[in-house]
């Protein structure tokens, strides 16, 4: 059992000023694979000083040495990209396979985007009458979630550095084995004491003073739209800047000219990627009334050939979900889709045949549902889709806009430019056309309560940035 009991302050590692620990649990079979200490308010205080002390400094680098930096970083995470793949899994379930070719490079990608970015990137530049900075905001507090821990870690540092600010970064309790081995990397990088700091902790301890905390100019957090709500709060009396990346309830629309038999697979199969924990995932699939029947009977197919299994197992496709307490979250919302009415077409409440230890669930799809019920408003967070039927172009447009969220998209037809169209009268921060995967280089981050602000690219560098005018007389 490894022991995550030091935090890192200031360029050291450093006990925590007091005790007290919490079990990490591998889902994939209950076992106890870490003691992690948790931190204080205490604790927070003395990261944010160190950030607020080596942010004079740190923020006057050039951009050629924090690319020096970041290419440091590139290097030793690459050397040691298998062992974080596995650290993923261990902590989160992510099958061996997906922990390998997604979660783990997702890392490597924020850093490889956030490099080429500062290459081109002028943080100063001379207008008619005013010369345009773009100065870093200062010290940043992020918060991470477990259920693609390293890339949003990754996600939120990357630029937060290549802006010139420094960090006290609270990764998942749940999860923190990658976000341990990312704060070795940098350490081993040269990263200068107090631009990088970790603390381990809970939402209502360490989350809560990095929302508060009068020296924090930036607080990113990433999880469910409550607890956005709640550090959102906590961040008002300061007037710090608030970016957040939180719930969605995708609808993906398969217009009536797609080949159903492949883009109902297709869709499936995206819903229970990570066993349906992604925010983005795409849980409502919008057809054709006419086409219901044919769909229900693919998706079945399609469902019923995921191979559910324990994380390091050959050949599995859907790992456990993250914790018991999210197994029964998701038990008792399947159950309330049986409750509604919806048909029942795979999987259902329990756990998958043959196994008996560990927090897996059946992937799961209803058919015929009805965009008022809970299945289709509620964000479920596992292997559990919602189909839906639509008369017209125009009714899918407004059923997949029937939602408090707003964070993903997805459209399929055989004519481009028709899926395009439709794209641009959804309310979502990204659409995905046919099929088309994350693009690390797009803004990524929703609309209505998926949150504010964007991460990834561009947009996401500027989101760490403040702006300056100086106006010349």
């Amino acid at each position: 059992m490894k022991k995550l009991n030091q935090f890192y302050i200031n360029g050291e590692w450093v006990s925590p000023l007091t005790k007290k620990t919490l079990d990490v649990i591998n889902p994939s079979n209950e076992d106890v694979i870490a003691e992690l200490s948790l931190g204080s308010v205490e604790d927070v205080d003395r990261a944010v000083d160190a950030a607020r002390e080596a942010f004079p400094e740190f923020s006057s680098t050039t951009t050629g040495q924090r690319i020096s930096l970041l290419n440091r970083v590139a290097t030793l995470y690459q050397a040691r990209l298998g062992e974080m793949a596995e650290a993923i899994s261990q902590e989160m379930g992510a099958p061996a396979k997906l922990a390998a070719s997604a979660q783990a490079p997702a890392g490597l990608g924020h850093i490889m985007v956030a490099i080429d970015l500062l290459k081109n990137k002028a943080f100063e530049e001379s207008q008619p009458g005013y010369i345009l900075r773009k100065e870093p905001i200062g010290v940043c507090g992020l918060i991470t979630p477990w259920n693609w821990p390293i890339n949003q870690i990754a996600c939120k540092v990357a630029p937060a550095i290549a802006a010139g600010c420094t960090v006290v970064l609270k990764p998942s309790e749940v999860a923190p084995l990658s976000a341990y081995l990312f704060a070795e990397i940098l350490a081993e990088a040269g990263v200068p004491k107090g631009v990088f700091n970790l603390v381990n902790g809970l939402g209502e301890d360490v989350g809560a003073r990095l929302s508060e905390h009068p020296d924090i100019a930036l607080i990113s957090f990433t999880g469910s739209t409550r607890a956005g709500i709640e550090v959102a709060k906590a961040a008002a009396p300061s007037v710090k800047r608030v970016t957040q990346e939180l719930g969605g309830k995708s609808a993906n629309i398969l217009l009536s000219d797609v080949d159903f038999e492949k883009m109902v697979k297709q869709g499936v199969n995206a819903c229970f990627l990570n066993s349906g924990q992604s925010c983005n995932a795409p849980t409502r699939m919008l057809v054709p009334n006419s086409k219901m029947d044919k769909v229900l009977t693919i998706a079945k197919q399609a469902a019923e050939k995921c191979t559910v299994g324990p994380a390091d197992q050959e050949g599995v496709s859907t790992g456990p979900v993250v914790s018991e307490v999210q197994y029964k979250r998701i038990q008792s919302l399947i159950q309330k889709g049986i409750d509604e009415g919806a048909t029942l077409v795979a999987g259902g409440v329990g756990l998958p045949e043959g196994l008996e230890k560990g927090y897996f669930v059946r992937p799961t799809v209803f058919g015929n549902v009805n965009n008022s019920m809970v299945i289709a408003q509620e964000e479920v967070f596992g292997p559990v889709l919602s189909i839906i039927g639509y008369d017209t172009e125009e009714d899918a447009v407004a059923i997949a806009n029937d939602t408090v969220y707003g964070l993903s998209a997805y459209v399929s037809s055989a004519n481009k430019d028709r899926a395009i169209s439709v794209a641009k009268e959804l309310k979502a921060g990204n659409v995905h056309i046919n099929g088309a995967s994350t693009n690390f280089m797009a803004p990524f981050g929703g609309y209505k309560m998926s949150g504010n602000g964007r991460e990834w690219g561009a947009y996401g560098l500027e989101e760490y940035l403040e702006v300056k005018a100086i106006i010349v007389g």
